[in-house]
């Protein structure tokens, strides 16, 4: 799964790599948890036309009764996304990328679990693939999002078994693309990322707490 990741980056290095004409000015944020506003891009109006916004993490179905069916449903597992009724729609026509520049992963032990901190190689931001959803009731409407998830690679397997999935860039014209629907062009997308692109290295327990969000989460343990 991926339950908590970071947004570093200066709003100029988004527009650049993601190719946008502007970017709002953003706080860093180093301890992103699920029900948080989170940076997202979709297309609106042409396909190539790219969308920056802030979306809801965890998605909320369009006939969801209750808006708190997001916190269970904050990741979309790659395997069964075209089955399940609170995805498949958004594969569909609701796809988009969720911007960040690490993750965390915690890896059990014999007593609690020890969190990993995951990024890549050259530490530049990069994209979940994910989902978004409309959702309206009489007090207003909420737009939220889901980060799909798949097997392990090499280098998350000691400490969990799944992983976000992260697209390449060469990867984001085709996700953003809604006239590309299902079949093997989209799952083909969707398969754990290369470990030798990535890093990783033990964080403070510190992060475990949702609400603490300082740069020294990502702070490689040797350094508290």
């Amino acid at each position: 799964m991926c339950g908590r990741f970071t947004l570093s980056q200066s709003a100029e290095t988004i527009a650049e790599v993601f190719q946008l004409s502007a970017v709002p000015q953003l706080e860093p944020r180093y301890n992103i948890a699920p029900t948080q506003p989170v940076c997202v891009i979709r297309t609106i109006a042409e396909p190539s036309e790219r969308e920056f916004t802030y979306l809801y993490w965890g998605l909320i179905p369009s006939w969801a009764k209750d808006p708190s069916i997001g916190t269970r449903l904050i990741n979309a597992r790659a395997e069964t996304v075209t089955e399940k009724p609170a995805f498949r729609a958004a594969f569909k026509r609701r796809r988009c990328l969720i911007l960040a520049d690490g993750f965390y992963e915690w890896q059990p032990l014999q007593k609690g679990k020890q969190p990993f901190y995951f990024q890549m190689e050259e530490t530049q931001p990069f994209a979940f693939a994910g989902l978004w959803e409309h959702w309206e009731s009489a007090d207003g409407a909420i737009e939220s999002c889901t980060i799909l998830t798949t097997e392990a690679n090499e280098m998350l397997k000691p400490i969990h078994d799944r992983m976000p999935v992260i697209l390449p860039p060469n990867a984001y014209d085709m996700w953003l693309n809604l006239e590309v629907q299902g079949g093997d062009r989209l799952h083909s997308l969707l398969r754990p990322y290369s470990s030798e692109a990535m890093s990783c290295y033990p964080v403070s327990l510190k992060v475990n707490n949702p609400r603490y969000d300082h740069s020294d989460c990502i702070h490689p343990l040797e350094q508290e």
